[in-house]
């Protein structure tokens, strides 16, 4: 009796992983010609690889995602697609391994006060905030935030809406943003379903609902707060772990806000006080 084990077939080739790389090359610009050089393949078997008649092994997979420039869900959806297990974890914050990321992140947002931090995942879902940020919600709302997505509380006229003074400019500035998020990441289906959600609040420009080609973004937008007439002024900026390997990690974004005149950074030492 043998004893040899059964040899496992090679996943099939997958129209489905084709049909992802064409939608990313397209984003990007690329022919196949010009994605075959840059991951070091054959332009002929990548035509293949796209039509779905030959299945790419999985170096060639992460090579092709690293020439696309694909965010880790989305390099683990094109390995699955190809038939293979995921490349990087996704590791929830609470985990005991994860604990010197989130000192780094509590070390960041101390270190902002007395002005607003927070961090939230790509898709604008709020991870943490610091007290800073919790005060001046308090100050012009009475409460924390209905939703615990930055883009809901931003649309939502039950939410953090009114209190936005300029709010059409904030809020057309974060639509473009995810329309161009979303032609940046062809596979990204739920900042499509993001952008479907925040568009069904009332009152939402039509023009929004398509991309503007060709819009010129402003050169510094500050998000302009009023309540009881206070007015606060703050411009952001936006940081990212580098080199991630857990999709989790690659994900956050840390958005300090600071204050754009004397009398908002006034403000927000009076209010730690």
């Amino acid at each position: 009796m043998s004893t040899t084990a059964p040899r496992i077939p090679p996943p099939s080739p997958s129209a489905e992983a084709g049909a992802l790389l064409r939608a990313w090359r397209s984003a990007r610009r690329l022919s196949q010609l010009d994605l075959s050089l840059e991951a070091n393949v054959s332009a002929r078997h990548l035509s293949y690889v796209e039509t779905g008649k030959s299945q790419p092994s999985r170096e060639m997979v992460a090579r092709l995602a690293d020439a696309l420039g694909m965010p880790l869900r989305e390099r683990n959806a094109l390995m699955i697609a190809a038939g293979y297990a995921p490349e990087y974890r996704e590791t929830s914050l609470a985990t005991p391994e994860m604990a010197p990321v989130r000192r780094a992140l509590e070390f960041m947002l101390a270190q902002q006060e007395p002005y607003p931090a927070l961090v939230m995942t790509r898709h604008w879902d709020v991870v943490l905030v610091n007290d800073a940020l919790q005060r001046v919600f308090g100050m012009l709302a009475g409460r924390a935030p209905k939703h615990a997505n930055i883009l809901c509380q931003i649309f939502d006229p039950d939410d953090m809406r009114p209190f936005v003074d300029n709010w059409e400019e904030v809020a057309g500035d974060v639509v473009r943003h995810l329309h161009e998020q979303i032609a940046a990441a062809p596979s990204d289906e739920k900042s499509r379903a993001l952008l479907d959600e925040v568009l069904a609040f009332p009152r939402v420009p039509e023009r929004w609902r398509t991309r503007e080609a060709g819009s010129m973004p402003l050169p510094l937008l500050t998000t302009n707060f009023r309540a009881s007439g206070t007015v606060l002024k703050f411009l952001s900026t936006f940081a990212t772990f580098g080199t991630s390997r857990d999709v989790t990690v690659d994900e956050l974004r840390i958005e300090c806000m600071f204050p754009a005149d004397e009398a908002t950074a006034e403000r927000c030492r009076a209010l730690r006080a």
